[in-house]
This record gives C-alpha cells, structure tokens and sequence, in this order.
C-alpha cells in the first residue's frame, strides 16, 4: 500500500476518483496506485503537479538488490537536494510531520522559521505524540558558548539567542504533553537536523551564513551503514549532553526570526 499517496490525498481532500479525472485514467488505476502499484512517469509527474509535493515523496527511487539505486555509497539515500531551506516547498514539510509514525526527531539553534512557516506546528507536533511519535526538539541554549560563537560569525552579534528564546514561545504547549521532550545543547552545530521516521532532511551550516542560505537534503533511511544512520547518530549524541528546557530558568524575547 501506498501509504504517503493515501496520507497526501486526504490531506488534500482529494478523492481517488478526481485524481483519477486528473490523470484522465480509470478509478481502478489509481486504486491500484494506492494499492502500491508505480505510476507510468507521465501519470506520476500530473499526480505529483496536482497534489504539491515531491514525486519522489510519493514514489521513492526503487531499491537494487544490494538495497541501493546505485551511483556510490549514501547516494541510494538521496530523495532530494535543495539550493537552500527555503527551495523546500512547504508542502513537504507538512506532509513529512502528518505522516510520521514512530519518531520525531529536530536538532537546531533557533528554528522560529519552523514555527513561523507553519503556526500550528505545536498543536500538530501535539497530535503527532498523542498517536504515539515519539517527538524529541533540540534547541541551541541562548546562554551557552556555542549560540554566542554562531552569532559573532554570521555577523548579528547577540541576536540568536533573542531569536532561540523567541522560539520558546511556539513549543512552551509541548512541554506537559506525554511524548514530547525539549532540550537545550550548547554544541557546535554542523547541521541542522529535521527527521521524521525513515526520511531526514539534512541543513548543512557553511560559516558565516545563516542556515536557511544553505543547501539542504532530504535522505531516506537504506540500511544501516549509511548517510541516513550516520546522521541520525550525530543528533542521538547531541541529545544524550543537552540539559532539559526550563521555561522558568530562561530568559524570554518578543522579536526575532531565522
């Protein structure tokens, strides 16, 4: 089964016999579709067009026998590759926490754009624990060395950590709900971390620039001895040292964004 193809259409409200209209095919097409049958490129590029999303989203680049597409380690894992956070449609962003099943992972200095892009992420990271994802959020501590590093090389001074206490304002909802823990690291960040189950978006930090001028990567778990894990294990290690957020204990802004 085509479990993205279902989650997208009915985020959608898009019934399988107007997609069907869409793709001037019969309804049985796009039943067998949904049953997990792959498009020909044609019907997958309209279905894609019409729904707002990736087409590697809803149809991943099947795997070889030895479990990857080929081209050289980690490339197997490669969905997608962004010029910057901002290429990303914000689609794929929703479609990727609606559809998270088991785990929730987001390891960043500020991350008010996460928020700022979608305003009702915390009633929807919220929904997402209540069916049992596990929703681990890991901000930079805006009294920690790292955040102050950050901001004198990106050129704003004292800014960034304004702009992770004005996140705080987003995520506070979050602290009492079961399943959902936030930290604070005092790390240096080389990427900013966003996974949701198999699929992780990767933002790498080039020095000097902020994290939404950067490119971005959107991976696909293969097995594990690739990018996918290697990264996965960097937020695991960042995690294990961050200190509990304490709303009480941290200083809070009213401005700023990423």
């Amino acid at each position: 089964m085509n479990e993205r193809l279902h989650s997208v259409l009915a985020q959608r409200d898009v019934s399988p016999e107007a997609l069907a209209e869409v793709c001037d095919v019969d309804p049985k097409t796009v039943g067998r579709w949904l049953g997990g049958r792959i498009p020909h490129p044609r019907h997958r590029f309209r279905v894609a067009r019409h729904l707002r999303v990736e087409e590697t989203f809803l149809w991943p680049a099947p795997l070889s026998r030895s479990g990857r597409t080929g081209g050289g380690a980690g490339s197997g894992e490669i969905v997608g590759a962004y010029q910057n956070r901002a290429c990303v449609p914000r689609d794929t962003w929703l479609a990727l926490l609606q559809g998270a099943q088991r785990q929730i992972d987001v390891l960043v200095f500020s991350g008010t754009f996460f928020a700022q892009s979608n305003p009702h992420v915390a009633k929807m990271l919220a929904e997402r624990a209540a069916a049992g994802v596990r929703v681990r959020l890991c901000f930079g501590d805006p009294g920690g060395r790292a955040a102050e590093l950050r901001g004198r090389e990106e050129g704003i001074g004292d800014t960034l950590p304004a702009k992770i206490c004005a996140s705080f304002t987003y995520y506070r909802p979050l602290l009492p709900i079961a399943g959902c823990a936030v930290r604070l690291h005092d790390t240096t960040l080389y990427n900013s971390l966003f996974r949701y189950d198999d699929d992780l978006l990767v933002n790498p930090h080039v020095w000097g620039q902020p994290a939404s001028a950067n490119p971005l990567l959107h991976l696909r778990r293969v097995d594990a001895t690739g990018w996918f894990d290697h990264y996965a294990q960097s937020f695991d290690a960042v995690w294990a040292g961050a200190r509990p957020w304490t709303p009480d204990q941290e200083e809070t802004a009213t401005h700023g964004q990423d």
